[in-house]
């Protein structure tokens, strides 16, 4: 029984606590007392490292190193495991701990409503002196799309999330206040077994997830969530209208839909080819009409009564229960269509179907319609109160999921385009493309597009261009409804989205995908604006966006912040965005700003409303697309709670920026800006990209170079080239979280208070940081970022791993990190990181004993790693042999020690 305490957070320790019994049962149970001594031991030197004065916490962070150092691998290993599982039950208990307080928040008749809900923000804007009418259209008006991506950052295997999921269930179960003794026996029986279960999984995938595995991994999110989190959130936001403006949320608002890049994406990812894009729809198709398929079963049962319209009653052929024999032929229409995309999955693209097309359901408006037939004829028989159920539900479900659950977006290199379109050209006798002017480019698309013929190009293709081709071919066979826009990357000119617009047209991809040009690196983001001006001054092009209504743009935060550091790439992502809208309001043109945020706070992430209230004012007027990547869908979806309260944060925040009418940012604040933005980008450039010795020290203090081998994504850790330039910002981040230096979050953040600041800058920065939302979520995000940070861990790895020759830069590196902390201290004029956010803080606290010795072992393994690489193979090919079965080893052990390390962190890259 769970009961409101004085301490709001003694739940959570308890479950925390029993959970670490319940596994230490299962350490003892499985593997004996030996290993639950051994886990004991270092768990108390852990937390002594933890405590006391500076010298004492060294010297016993030095014993836990010693003993864990003196351990053979096969006896170290299972003691990492053992913290790794710890960690991801405590993930657990604190995920079930947030939807607890929001439900006791809730249940509390004198309790303010929980900040950034629904409940919050309505009043709050009607009390401001916002119209109800005007907060009812803005409402109506939402458009968000959550993009799921499968960016390699989620570490956990899908059978250990099903099991954890089972644990996070049977602690809401143990909620109950009626819960009887034997009840609560059998649910920690349950978890007991769960528990179990996941310490004999193996954690490490034996080979890399194909697309089509991460597609099933997403597609599971919504049979488990989201699929029943929507119509929840939907009813809130309705009672929540009714409360502010007295009116309902008409039954087909979508405010929020779903989108997705899994099985679409395929930048740099060979493993996503023509078909995997068409099964990749066909999938996705299935799952929502299985779903449905559950629900009309459940109305069947529930739609019992036989007074209805006449409307009705024709179109059920005057059964004697209508609704049940409307919904037996609706059933039935869903069977066939089933079959007819399970019959596409069997067989090759192109082949025909046996079921015939006046049988199936093809789009969401066909399905809706016999569902609205009843809807409408049990309120106007006097059975609202039954329509406004069950039914109402589907009925909101299929306005948000349609027939497809998400849209699938593809994505692909703007050179990639070019190729093709050298080829077309060729074709019409022209040769050179690629060195073509600008103007010449878009002077021979503009006349290929008028051109009313679509016949492909008819002269020998090379592997490269015959799949991008094959892949518009594909596009053109899938249904629309299961498509949503096409993103170049690395997108700089115009050219480039009107070269995906001939590719279409000649494909006959009808109606068009929506295209989207993507600009992430410091080039394009400063050129940005420029070149949405120079694409609306072509004639041919405004008129397909009138046609259209709306233009889409995408930013890139995780390759800009790689580029140019956290601090500066923040910037230019404000300044470009505020470009992209003034050229689209000069030319009339509606825009979306799709953002393409990273989970960590290196590549853009971080709590969500305070992300979306610090973007430049206008650029949000109730349209909003950003990605949900890795760890994160599983953060945010996993439990329906959480789920919910994610749903009513976007959309929130997001009606709150396009109904409130921002400060002007002073012209000095953007002074200071510039200024830190130019030392900020010097600072972080000289030190990652000009110092000659910083990727050898990289490569040397990280995991970086077995990230690849992790088997986390179907996605390559690298573009083709060597070097730093070359790694993903991914695999950069997430290297540098293994570490605990988090450099990628923070390097740059330094020049706050050193280089080129002086008194009066620090002075200005306190006043940005308390009056400009901008700046105050750059500052909180950072400082998020170095909470987690430990300069002793990344000490440790430097000591043990780096050679002398590269000392001075680990120490350098280090000493950068003080300088940034002290920096972002100075500035919130807290004494220690987090003092407004204790929770987090807390958090942050409890968990580091436990990754402390993850790491400890970790540093051992590649220690151990580098010695065997750097060992000469010899004539005896029985010890070369042995050698390469001791690597292959290690490195298994190694990713376990990934794997804990991602989960203490809360984040990998």
């Amino acid at each position: 029984m769970i009961v409101l305490h004085e301490d709001p957070h003694k739940p959570l320790r308890d479950d925390v606590r029993l959970l670490g019994t319940l596994l230490g049962e299962a350490l003892q149970r499985q593997d004996g007392q030996d290993l639950f001594d051994r886990v004991e031991r270092v768990r108390k030197l852990a937390k002594r490292a933890r405590r006391g004065e500076p010298t004492a916490s060294r010297e016993a962070f030095d014993a836990l190193a010693s003993e864990l150092g003196a351990m053979p691998v096969d006896a170290a290993l299972p003691v990492a495991r053992a913290f790794a599982h710890f960690l991801n039950l405590a993930n657990i208990a604190e995920q079930h701990h947030r939807v607890r307080r929001r439900r006791a928040c809730q249940r509390d008749p004198d309790a303010r409503p929980q900040a950034g809900s629904i409940e919050d923000v309505l009043p709050r804007l009607a009390a401001s002196g916002v119209p109800a009418d005007v907060i009812y259209d803005a409402v109506c008006a939402l458009r968000i799309e959550l993009v799921l991506t499968a960016h390699p950052t989620e570490t956990m295997r899908r059978t250990l999330q099903r099991k954890y999921h089972a644990i996070a269930e049977a602690l809401a179960a143990l909620d109950r206040p009626d819960a009887t003794p034997r009840e609560r026996e059998s649910w920690i029986d349950a978890m007991r077994r769960e528990i179990t279960a996941a310490w004999e999984t193996e954690e490490v995938r034996r080979g890399r997830p194909s697309p089509l595995d991460e597609v099933r991994s997403a597609l599971g999110m919504f049979e488990q969530t989201l699929w029943h989190a929507v119509p929840e959130y939907l009813r809130s936001l309705d009672r929540s209208l009714r409360g502010v403006t007295g009116r309902a949320l008409p039954i087909d608002a979508a405010p929020i839909r779903f989108g997705s890049w899994i099985g679409g994406d395929r930048d740099g990812n060979p493993a996503v080819t023509p078909e995997v894009t068409r099964r990749a729809c066909l999938m996705a198709r299935w799952e929502a009409l299985t779903l449905y398929a559950r629900e009309v079963d459940a109305l069947r049962e529930e739609l019992s009564m036989s007074d209805a319209t006449g409307a009705l009653r024709e179109r059920a052929g005057g059964a004697h229960e209508p609704y049940r024999a409307l919904l037996r032929d609706v059933r039935r229409g869903l069977d066939l269509t089933r079959r007819g995309v399970e019959e596409q999955l069997a067989v090759l693209p192109g082949s025909r179907s046996g079921v015939r097309a006046e049988e199936v359901f093809a789009t969401a408006e066909q399905l809706t319609a016999p569902l609205r037939l009843c809807f409408e004829s049990l309120h106007a028989t006097g059975n609202g109160v039954i329509a406004d159920g069950r039914l109402a539900d589907v009925l909101r479900r299929l306005a948000v999921f349609g027939l497809t659950l998400v849209r699938l977006d593809v994505r692909q290199e703007a050179a990639r385009h070019t190729e093709a379109i050298d080829l077309m050209a060729r074709q019409a006798g022209l040769t050179g493309y690629h060195d073509w002017s600008e103007d010449d480019r878009v002077r021979f698309l503009v006349d290929a597009l008028a051109d009313p013929r679509a016949t492909p190009a008819d002269v020998p293709y090379n592997p490269r261009t015959a799949e991008v081709l094959q892949t518009f071919r594909t596009l053109a066979a899938i249904p629309p409804d299961s498509l949503g826009a096409y993103v170049i990357t690395m997108a700089g000119q115009p050219s480039d989205v009107l070269a995906v617009e001939l590719l279409q047209r000649r494909a006959g991809v009808t109606p068009p995908m929506r295209v989207v040009p993507l600009f992430e690196t410091a080039c394009d983001l400063r050129a940005a604006g420029r070149a949405m001006d120079e694409l609306f001054s072509i004639p041919w092009y405004r008129d397909r966006i009138a046609r259209a209504g709306r233009q889409e743009v995408m930013v890139g935060y995780s390759d800009s912040a790689k580029e140019l550091g956290r601090v500066t790439a923040a910037w230019e992502l404000y300044t470009a965005q505020e470009a992209i809208v003034a050229a689209c309001r000069s030319h009339g043109v509606a825009v979306t700003l799709f953002h393409g945020r990273g989970g960590t706070v290196g590549r853009g992430g971080g709590p969500t409303y305070l992300a979306i209230q610090s973007q430049p004012p206008g650029s949000i007027d109730g349209t909003l697309r950003v990605t949900e990547q890795g760890e994160m869908i599983q953060a945010k979806f996993g439990l329906r709670g959480i789920a919910l309260r994610t749903l009513e944060v976007y959309t929130s925040a997001t009606l709150e920026a396009a109904l409130t009418t921002p400060s002007p940012v002073a012209p000095r604040w953007r002074d200071a800006m510039d200024r830190l933005a130019v030392a900020a980008q010097s600072a972080f450039q000289r030190a990652v990209y000009e110092d000659p010795l910083f990727p050898c020290y990289f490569r040397a203090a990280t995991p970086e170079a077995e990230l690849d081998a992790l088997h986390i994504g179907s996605r390559p850790a690298r573009r083709s080239g060597g070097g730093l330039h070359a790694l993903r910002a991914i695999p950069w981040q997430f290297a540098w979280t293994q570490t605990r230096l988090l450099l990628a979050s923070w390097l740059g953040a330094e020049e706050l208070d050193g280089g080129s600041a002086n008194d009066a800058d620090r002075s200005l920065y306190r006043e940005m940081y308390r009056e400009w939302p901008f700046f105050r979520s750059l500052v909180d995000l950072m400082q998020m970022a170095l909470a987690k940070a430990d300069a002793g861990v990344a000490q440790h790895y430097d000591r043990q791993l780096v050679p002398p020759e590269l000392q001075p830069v680990a120490s350098s590196m280090r000493r950068r990190l003080d300088r940034a902390t002290g920096a972002i201290l100075s500035i919130t004029g807290s004494r220690r990181m987090l003092d407004d956010n204790e929770v987090l803080r807390r958090s942050i606290e409890v968990r580091n004993p436990y990754v402390d010795p993850i790491n400890v072992v970790q540093v051992e393994l590649l220690r151990r790693l580098t010695a065997l690489r750097a060992a000469t193979p010899g004539a005896d090919p029985i010890a070369d042999e042995a050698r390469a079965n001791d690597v292959a080893a290690l490195r298994r052990a190694l990713r376990v020690t990934i794997n804990g390390i991602a989960a203490g962190m809360r984040n990998t890259g």
